[in-house]
């Protein structure tokens, strides 16, 4: 492709890319605007080895699955990052093992956008035609179109729900079709496929010699759906398949048939981008048969020596004491669906931030049960601290200098978590750290001991820490702050109006007698005191917690009483 076509498609994506994540727009008005044209390449001599990329070096590192180590990060482009990734076969309901993935790659490129300022270019496919989406279609007696679209609706509702922010462009593999059949063409033109006399097309892998083999396994052959035994090498994948009863198919120079799985991404990604991909991401379960032909394809295709310049692959999620991977065909899953109903998307995304992105991770209550605790321990301060800084919780002096340093030590410390390949559990325990000190300086007192105040210390952990967890994609705002800003009248502002009651009805009855002789409390108004603390208690079971500070009180409703209040309205 020519670099002013290139350069066009990049700037519409940068447009796109700057939408609201409502505004998704499909493949067939992306590709009004763009149209699909093959044209130049770049040369080079086959091989693994991998060359460094030259261009914008962002200081970052970055895990790079193609040498099995960290690498600078450097990009094309200054301040952009070109970033591919395959996205769900679409023939059932997503599952965790899928929001894991996706929830962490959403981190990353959170953290590349929102702490680094480098705008990320993101396209995914939907894998709308497969073996699976056929076998489903005949299964449920529906057209595999009506299936695949029912699903993939349905996971881009869910990622919206787990907050992930949508890619610029979906786009779908049957909308690609001419275009995956003029990027087979050309592989074959290059002498790196072969069309079969039943009408099966395959890559020749000993065309490209000791190129292939990137990843673990590249050597070894895998077998695939369909395959008709007339392959050269056993190594061999198709790249179209001929037509078969009752399936889908378009025209081809082969005959009728279809894409094959892998091509899709290689045609997709480099329709795009070119012949030029700073970052492919997905599972690790990816890395081969199907990223190792990617990386073939689209060097066979370009006569490129590299494409894609890192592979970033995430770890499984396992269910504890397990040792296979959460996945469709284990029948071992949780749909996404399902999950949100005892947890909330906050939870889930605290869950994941407590592993690194490329390691395996153990869900089960306990680990759910942590990450909810941790929010737990955010949320708290933060209610704390704006007490402090209202008056409502009187403290014993703050050693404010102190604090100062810790938070722009933390600062620091996060930055360089998040610069090294993205290390998210350095990154938070640093945040937990510094709240951890902080509430060492929050012990209330019982009667002001008129010492100085630092509310300011405090107010700057607290935007600090919600700053930080915004980039990371955790919303701690409390919920009673939004409804009051949307002047939603909610539950929130009920609590609100109680509380206040609540508290004048006790700071009566907390008045002392001014009879000298008769010190202490009123006789009388015990009772009302006594109401008061029962209230108190009588609400903390349905998740509002109470306070009490001197005369003063606080409220928080808690994540459990959320999650059951977003329950109930989403079944109303």
């Amino acid at each position: 492709m020519c670099p002013s076509f290139i350069s066009s498609r990049l700037l519409y994506f940068l447009i796109l890319s700057a939408l609201s994540p409502v505004d998704i727009w499909t493949s067939d008005m992306f590709f009004m605007l763009l149209s699909t044209q093959s044209g130049a390449v770049c040369t080079g001599a086959a091989g693994r080895k991998w060359t460094r990329p030259s261009g914008f070096d962002t200081g970052l590192k970055t895990y790079n699955s193609l040498t099995q180590q960290k690498e600078s990060l450097i990009l094309e482009r200054e301040g952009v990052a070109t970033w591919y990734s395959c996205g769900p076969t679409v023939y059932d309901h997503a599952h965790l093992g899928h929001a894991c993935s996706y929830v962490r790659f959403d981190i990353l490129q959170r953290v590349l956008s929102r702490l680094f300022g480098i705008s990320v270019v993101h396209a995914m496919v939907i894998t709308d035609i497969d073996d699976k989406i056929i076998k489903r279609s005949w299964e449920e007696k529906v057209s595999p179109t009506v299936l695949a679209r029912m699903y993939e609706e349905e996971f881009q509702k869910d990622m919206l729900s787990l907050k992930v922010i949508p890619p610029a462009v979906y786009l779908r593999v049957t909308e690609n079709v001419p275009q995956i059949v003029a990027f087979i063409e050309r592989i074959i033109e290059n002498g790196h496929a072969y069309a079969t006399t039943k009408g099966d097309v395959y890559f020749d892998v000993q065309s490209i010699g000791e190129s292939y083999g990137i990843f673990a396994g590249g050597g070894d052959a895998h077998r695939e759906p369909g395959d008709s035994g007339d392959k050269r090498d056993s190594r061999d994948f198709a790249l179209w398949k001929r037509s078969k009863a009752q399936e889908p198919d378009w025209e081809s120079p082969w005959g009728r048939g279809r894409p094959g799985w892998h091509i899709e991404c290689s045609t997709i990604a480099s329709s795009v981008f070119g012949s030029r991909l700073d970052i492919h991401s997905g599972g690790v379960d990816l890395a081969f048969p199907h990223h190792q032909n990617e990386i073939a394809q689209s060097r066979a295709y370009h006569r490129c020596d590299q494409w894609g310049n890192y592979f970033l692959h995430s770890g499984h999620l396992h269910l504890k004491g397990s040792a296979e991977k959460m996945s469709k065909s284990l029948k071992n899953f949780i749909t996404i669906k399902d999950f949100l109903q005892s947890y909330s998307a906050n939870e889930f995304r605290m869950f994941c931030l407590l592993t690194k992105y490329r390691s395996a991770i153990d869900y089960s209550d306990g680990s759910m049960t942590e990450a909810r605790s941790s929010l737990a321990t955010l949320s708290t301060f933060s209610h704390e601290a704006q007490a402090y800084m209202r008056g409502q919780l009187q403290c014993s002096a703050v050693q404010e200098g102190v604090l100062w340093e810790r938070l722009a030590e933390t600062k620091r410390a996060v930055v360089t978590a998040l610069a090294d390949d993205f290390d998210t559990p350095k990154a938070v325990s640093a945040v937990m750290n510094l709240v951890y000190h902080c509430n060492r300086q929050l012990q209330p007192i019982t009667k002001p001991d008129g010492s100085a105040r630092s509310p300011a210390v405090f107010g700057a952990v607290v935007s600090y820490v919600r700053e930080v967890l915004d980039v990371l994609g955790v919303d701690l705002l409390d919920r009673k702050e939004v409804d009051a800003a949307d002047g939603s009248g909610s539950l929130e502002g009920v609590v609100e109006q109680l509380t206040r009651f609540r508290s004048e009805v006790r700071g009566f009855a907390l008045a002392r007698r001014e009879d000298a002789d008769k010190p202490g409390l009123h006789p009388e108004r015990i009772p009302l005191l006594r109401a008061c603390d029962a209230l108190r208690k009588d609400l903390a079971p349905l998740g509002v917690l109470i306070k009490d500070r001197g005369t003063n009180s606080t409220w928080e409703i808690s994540q459990k009483r959320q999650n059951v209040r977003d329950k109930d309205q989403k079944t109303s």
